[in-house]
């Protein structure tokens, strides 16, 4: 028997099975990954391959997202080709599996985008050693059933998974390849909720799992990475106690296992949907921040995170003169999150600069991201993403305004009862305390540099993701009247004012019937010190809910003719 001609392209694009007919790979099978893997400088003196293991269900496999998609964002553009210094093996899907047959270079899979293609190019960027990354997913699967170690039922995940590593890991043995697991990547859960017995076991089921592959791995020291369910997905919203009970059964585990760590992804990107906009999935923009949050979590893990530092060289503020302080809050409009400097930097050009006489502080993605101390003024959101503060911030000085200082405080990932002071069950995701005490903070800092300052306002941009469920839209107005009215008994100014933004809410038949705008304007109308800027001219949207970068900027700069009407 002869080998198959091989097409004229690099060795390293080819998997085992296009290069060899099956009776011979056994034959075959160590020269070819030998080569396969010195073709993409593999072959580093001394230093072992890095294995990652990525594993779980839709989420993991990057379900409703399309790799013509990455395009549209411009951090990520270039993941939709295969990167052939990373070696990936992966079977994906339950009942028609895409299998790699062996190692190929990292990819895209059956057009869709997973986490680990951003997570490797990240990781790669940041040390020098070679990586491989293994997969196994599949949707709708259970930690309870399918991927239970000890009776696996259903698609029975953990065996296959099992089989799919021991098999890959074999393969470098072979090729005389040195390797060290580094990261178990697992996101997963969603389908457990619904299921009483195993949302209610759901902790003690992952002690159980991680355990049986440290066992079965050989690996005692595993480190596992246990990726949160995505609050801002429409389950986050209407399954709240079941989410967030698998969310209490996750944190059991990390907060015991010094070697399992929780990783927070709900303010992460999320794909939007028809009708209602809302969506289960992350999409592809979510699935790229996804990989982002894994790989920045290993990346610290050993000690090669270098997170910027941005720094005012000199205080702008006289102490003599009264400082403003204005509290921009809100959702996934105010953290920006498809607004991107790399589209501003066509646009906006002169937004991008760092300006060193605007104090600014934040703390954005529920605490993912928050400054050092007080900062330049300009964009520093995650993910190369930025709010409407740097549109804000300037057309406030176009507008004449001084000696103002801008503090941040968001959330993507919340709804409106997350800040209303009695909050919901979900006490995780209660905002109002850590909001208030973050206002506090921030008056006290700035009083501490000799200021005399002036809380000018609190401006609140409305939650896109309540203006969508109907329920929510239902409560949205008297949320949003009981947060502001405790705001200023804790913040003792019964006068404070709050300049609240809105965009048009969703339209569609499932809930037009809940006039929100209206009920909105109500509440605001009724008190003096509460101004209501319901914006409808936004530069045309691709998508709604949420705001490109041109919407963003439009939106920062009415926040401020809000503040020049509304003094």
């Amino acid at each position: 028997m002869q080998l198959r001609p091989l097409p004229l392209q690099p060795l390293h694009q080819w998997s085992l099975t296009q290069m060899f007919p099956k009776p011979l790979q056994p034959v075959y099978l160590t020269l070819l990954i030998a080569c396969v893997f010195a073709s993409t400088a593999w072959c580093a003196e001394n230093e072992p391959v890095r294995v990652f293991i990525f594993a779980g269900q839709s989420n993991m496999v990057g379900s409703d997202s399309k790799v013509k998609d990455i395009s549209r964002f411009p951090p990520f553009i270039g993941l939709e080709q295969p990167q052939p210094a990373v070696q990936f093996s992966y079977s994906i899907g339950r009942e028609n599996k895409f299998n790699s047959d062996g190692w190929v270079p990292l990819q895209p899979v059956n057009n869709v985008v997973g986490p680990e293609l951003s997570f490797a190019r990240r990781v790669a960027n940041k040390t020098n050693a070679p990586i491989a990354i293994i997969k196994c997913a599949a949707g709708g699967t259970h930690l309870g059933g399918d991927w239970n170690p000890d009776e696996p039922q259903g698609f029975k995940m953990y065996p296959a998974t099992l089989s799919l590593i021991q098999a890959s890991l074999q393969q470098l043995k072979d090729a005389g390849l040195n390797y060290r697991i580094e990261g178990f990547m697992w996101h997963q859960g969603e389908n457990d909720m619904f299921n009483e017995e195993y949302m209610a076991s759901y902790g003690q089921n992952l002690k159980n799992f991680i355990s049986k592959w440290r066992r079965d791995l050989n690996t005692p020291d595993l480190k596992f990475y246990i990726g949160e369910l995505c609050t801002k997905t429409i389950w986050g919203m209407d399954l709240r106690p079941r989410m967030y009970a698998i969310s209490l059964g996750q944190k059991s585990v990390t907060k015991v296992d010094p070697l399992a760590e929780y990783i927070p992804t709900s303010h992460v990107g999320v794909e939007i949907g028809s009708g209602v906009g809302l969506h289960y999935h992350y999409g592809t923009l979510g699935q790229l921040e996804h990989g982002i949050n894994y790989a920045d979590a290993y990346l610290r893990t050993i000690g090669k995170s270098d997170p910027e530092i941005r720094s005012l060289k000199s205080w702008p503020y006289d102490t003599n003169r009264k400082l403003n302080l204005y509290v921009l809050a809100g959702h996934r409009n105010m953290e920006g999150e498809r607004a991107f400097i790399q589209d501003l930097g066509t646009t906006h050009p002169n937004l991008l600069k760092s300006d060193g006489t605007v104090a600014y502080k934040y703390n954005i993605g529920g605490g993912q991201l928050v400054s050092h101390d007080w900062e330049p003024l300009g964009p520093a959101g995650y993910y190369d993403t930025f709010g409407p503060e740097v549109s804000f911030s300037q057309t406030m000085k176009d507008l004449g305004m001084k000696d103002f200082a801008i503090a941040k405080f968001t959330h993507s990932g919340s709804q409106m009862n997350d800040w209303t002071p009695e909050g919901s069950m979900a006490k995780s995701r209660h905002l109002y305390p850590r909001f208030i005490r973050f206002v506090k903070d921030s008056i006290k800092e700035l009083k501490a540099k000799g200021h005399n300052v002036e809380l000018a306002g609190i401006l609140y941009h409305v939650g896109e993701n309540d203006m969508s469920m109907p329920p929510y839209r239902r409560d949205a107005p008297a949320w949003l009247k009981a947060t502001i009215e405790q705001s200023r008994l804790d913040l003792e100014d019964p006068t404070l004012n709050w300049y609240v933004s809105q965009q048009p809410p969703t339209k569609n038949e499932r809930v037009d019937s809940i006039d929100v705008a209206s009920e909105m304007a109500k509440v605001c109308d009724a008190d003096p010190h509460t101004h209501l800027n319901f914006i409808d001219s936004f530069p045309e949207q691709e998508k709604q809910l949420v705001l490109d970068t041109a919407g963003i900027v439009w939106l920062g700069q009415q926040m401020a003719g809000s503040v020049q009407r509304n003094p």
